[in-house]
């Protein structure tokens, strides 16, 4: 996504859509992510949404304040799930009107 390394070819390697974030990662948080991204002037304008099975109103405020664009809890049920992924593509890659290429 960063375009770093052996990944710097955007051909080979293009800029994503969108984003599926989750806030446990190993390693990295996901709020570091977040921040990294909304920070990088080629992907800041890549829309991210948080799926996460965290309730916590400060994770919460903590992505909106670094530039989330939507923050969703995970369903536990799979089928459940299935539902919210699909709602996701119909809406981000779909509907919805991106911005503009850099």
């Amino acid at each position: 996504m960063f375009g770093r390394g052996k990944f710097e070819d955007r051909e080979a390697f293009p800029v994503p859509d969108l984003v599926l974030l989750d806030l446990k990662l190993p390693g990295i948080s996901g709020h570091e992510v977040l921040h990294e991204m909304k920070s990088n002037e080629l992907i800041r304008r890549i829309p991210v949404v948080v799926l996460t099975s965290s309730r916590e109103e400060g994770d919460r405020m903590i992505c909106y304040d670094s530039g989330v664009n939507s923050y969703l809890v995970k369903p536990v049920d799979f089928d459940e799930f299935l539902v919210v992924a699909r709602a996701i593509g119909d809406y981000w890659l779909t509907i919805n009107v991106g911005p503009p290429d850099v």
